[in-house]
């Protein structure tokens, strides 16, 4: 599938509990936390048609299709991308790639061992080379590769453009053993993700030097190690062609070439049905069409019931004939010109659906999760308990079935951020946070001065028709360009309703009784929700198609008039409390680290400069503050093979409505949602994945770590675009990365991943769903889940048959 909303550069297989109820505070047993002894819950299987080698025929083609091309080969520089990790994975050493169940495995193909032989000064790692492992110039892989890409890695030469060096900066030292075939390395420091090293494993030619390192694998790799090698790069057709290696020592390859294409997504149908690949991720649309062609295999010349023309009624297609051929003769040519454009569609329909029954789908779940990110930088979601109350009013058991369940995979919310349904070190952490429910959502915002009418009411010390209310007049005519549509309700002026919605506040401030009259307020509002569905559809626009410019201002900071609010009281005990169930749940001994204390955010409605300010609030229940609506700026992205992610953000729109949080639903082009809003911080809400991993400790850090202040005044935030952290979270994951045990570091992930759900800025949704198109009569290949591929074993079943994928025009 489209990697849209995975974020460039990760492509690498690295990476509740407090119940408001009448004001008070009670602690419910951790559902969903899994004790140590339970067995963890295993992930779907991969799809990939296994076939013993023999089985298997020698020789022919298979063109792959791949995004776009390679930015670069080099695995280590920052515009590295999928297509760079499918082509390095047939071509480069990897020490350690992932197995079924998404645990690193020795591959014998370049190790005999590798194993920890010293803790005791320091730790040290022997590995012991096969033999016959050679580079495609026949030169032996040995240490000088080892130190070249240590020295070019471990971030003491900035002449070295890498994007990461974790692991290689705890390295002291690297010696040639006994033997040329032994590499011993000495840590400076423990590193239990020692695995991680060294793969994919690089030339001394490429990493010898800062300029063959920068530039030398960018467009070629001359020197490989893998069972193909590279053959040619072709810009004007598309194409990264690589041939069998034939110094490789193992498995011999069953292709005689493999062909990477670049098609889009969108294309990808057309490229099935002409012949121009044979394996490709496609969309459910696409997979829903080659299931509905193998069913049509039988249909003996029947028409389609599906495709151009098939909804047309037998009453509709009288009237179609009797106008065509009626006495009106500019009717009837029209008509006829639209019947001979539809006979047209109809025939290629047909011709495409004849082509897709050579294919089958194969199914699994991605290697990736998709997670609601809350930016907690400034704005309403700077304040914990706004957080919370936007996780507790999900149903995150209907976001997954909205997207897995029409494909036949199991639509079960993923538990945990650092690893996925299958893997060792899974275990569901969401009772950290606790479980939907939309009343403690609400007790939530109304505890962080979030109010019914308080949209309505004048700023604290701001008098009426102050500056403030001028400033906040004149910037209502900006527009950003961007295709946005709101969801909380219409602007109301009259001053009777001015008067209820400040009834309303005065009486949820009173008592939990009336609190709970101003929630069965809320639950009618919920059922006026056909007109709130007909609202969120006004005022809709799209970058790039209202000749409008499409900047995106930064986030406004320090404009507000009203200043920050602590945590009162109540919510101060609540936080504490959620982050003492979260240490019970581990082991833990209940204590609340001081680091772990964040303050409440501040008060008011985010919002980018230049933005329309927000309408107040409507009687239907929105929420608002000191003047402002309570409305989240949700960032989505606009291309085609996003409908899955769009249609997630309409259902968390819908559910926000419900506690009174409105949303502003603005839709970007695929290419700018990453660079423009959600590595800048434009926005409130948003959805994007993050690849699985193996190496939790080193992988999952710079995707949460606490970010902290530079020189200029921003934020330092690595990978965490959410802005949420906090320095015990990362003192968790030092201890994990330092620690040689793996049951223990594995217990210290879940103790992390325990505080991540706590903190409520990223929200697990669901492991991906991956659908990939494939010549039926391929073997060993398709929809891998957590597993590399093996790309020596990739072929046709048997003998190539007449017509089959290898002898049609490519």
């Amino acid at each position: 599938m489209s990697h849209v909303g995975v974020p460039r550069g990760t492509v690498r297989k690295r990476r509740t509990l407090a119940l408001l109820t009448t004001g008070v505070l009670t602690i419910p047993v951790l559902a969903g936390c899994s004790s140590g002894d339970e067995e963890a819950p295993r992930g779907v299987a991969q799809d990939i048609a296994p076939t013993a080698r023999q089985a298997v025929a020698d020789g022919s083609t298979v063109n792959w299709a791949i995004d776009a091309l390679p930015a670069t080969f080099n695995a280590f520089q920052a515009d590295a991308d999928s297509a760079t990790t499918r082509v390095t994975e047939a071509l480069l050493p990897t020490l350690f790639p992932m197995d079924k169940a998404g645990q690193p495995r020795l591959n014998p193909d370049y190790l005999e061992s590798a194993k920890v032989i010293e803790r005791e000064p320091k730790q040290v790692v022997l590995y012991k080379l096969n033999q016959q492992a050679v580079w495609s110039d026949g030169r032996e892989i040995g240490a000088p590769d080892f130190v070249a890409q240590w020295r070019a890695l471990r971030g003491k030469d900035s002449a070295f453009w890498t994007a990461r060096n974790s692991g290689y900066e705890r390295i002291e030292k690297i010696e040639r053993g006994a033997d040329d075939l032994q590499v011993r390395v000495t840590f400076s420091k423990p590193y239990g993700d020692w695995r991680s090293l060294f793969s994919p494993l690089y030339p001394k030619e490429i990493t010898g030097s800062p300029e063959t390192f920068n530039d030398g694998a960018r467009t070629t790799l001359k020197n490989t190690a893998g069972p193909f090698v590279l053959r040619g790069v072709s810009k004007a057709d598309g194409t990264v062609t690589l041939a069998r290696n034939p110094r490789w020592w193992g498995d011999k390859a069953k292709l005689d070439t493999l062909v990477f294409r670049a098609v889009a997504p969108k294309d990808r149908t057309k490229a099935l049905t002409d012949g121009t690949v044979d394996v490709a991720d496609v969309d459910p649309s696409t997979a829903d069409r080659i299931t509905l062609a193998r069913r049509d295999r039988g249909g003996n010349g029947q028409p389609l019931t599906h495709g151009p023309g098939a909804d047309v009624s037998p009453a509709a297609a009288l009237y179609s004939y009797a106008v065509a051929h009626g006495s009106d003769e500019k009717a009837a040519e029209a008509e006829q010109a639209a019947r001979a454009k539809n006979r047209k569609a109809v025939l290629a329909y047909a011709a495409e659906q004849k082509a897709l029954r050579d294919f089958a789908v194969r199914k699994s779940l991605e290697p990736a999760y998709t997670q609601l990110a809350l930016n907690g930088e400034s704005g309403p979601l700077a304040d914990d308990r706004v957080r919370r109350a936007v996780a507790r009013a999900l149903d995150r058991e209907e976001l997954a079935r909205t997207v897995l369940g029409p494909l036949g995979l199991p639509a079960k919310p993923l538990g945990s951020h650092l690893a996925l349904a299958g893997q060792p070190g899974y275990a569901d952490g969401s009772g950290a946070l606790g479980e939907q429910n939309e009343k403690e959502a609400r007790a939530l915002l109304a505890d962080a001065g979030w109010t019914r009418g308080g949209a309505l009411q004048q700023p604290k010390d701001t008098k009426a028709g102050s500056e403030a209310e001028k400033k906040g007049e004149d910037g209502a005519d900006a527009d950003t360009g961007e295709e946005k549509k709101t969801t909380g309700g219409a602007e109301k002026e009259e001053n009777a309703e001015k008067k209820d919605a400040e009834k309303a506040d005065k009486d949820a401030e009173k008592t939990d009784k009336d609190a709970e009259k101003d929630e069965g307020k809320a639950d009618k509002a919920s059922r006026d929700e056909e007109d709130s569905a007909a609202s969120r559809d006004e005022g809709l626009y799209i970058v790039g198609e209202d000749d409008k410019p499409a900047a995106h201002a930064p986030a406004a900071t320090g404009t507000s008039a009203v200043p920050a609010l602590a945590p009162a009281r109540h919510a101060a005990f609540q936080s504490a409390a959620l982050l003492r169930q979260a240490a019970a749940v581990l082991g833990e001994d209940g204590a609340v680290a001081a680091q772990d204390k964040q303050p409440g955010g501040a008060a008011g409605a985010y919002a980018p400069a230049g933005t329309p300010a927000p309408a107040p609030a409507a009687a239907k229940g929105q929420l608002g503050k000191d003047g402002k609506a309570l409305t989240l700026r949700f960032v989505l992205p606009s291309g085609p093979g996003s409908q899955s992610l769009r249609a997630v953000g309409d259902k968390i729109a819908a559910m926000l409505e419900k506690i009174g949080i409105g949303t502003e639903i603005t839709k970007v082009p695929d290419e700018s949602y990453f660079k423009d809003h959600i590595a800048s911080g434009v926005y409130d809400l948003a959805l994007y994945s993050w690849p699985a991993s193996a190496y939790p400790a080193t992988d999952g850090r710079p995707i949460y770590a606490k970010p902290e202040p530079a020189t200029d005044g921003s934020l330092l935030v690595e990978q965490n675009y959410t802005r949420v952290g906090t320095d015990h979270i990362d003192q968790l994951f030092d201890r994990a990365a330092g620690e040689l045990d793996e049951k223990a570091a594995r217990d210290l992930m879940k103790q992390a991943d325990a505080r991540i759900w706590a903190a409520a800025g990223s929200i697990p949704l669901y492991q991906r769903p991956q659908l990939v198109a494939v010549d039926k009569k391929l073997a060993n290949v398709g929809a891998f889940g957590f597993a590399a591929p093996r790309y020596q074993d990739i072929g046709f079943k048997n003998r190539q048959a007449a017509g089959s994928s290898a002898d049609r025009k490519k």
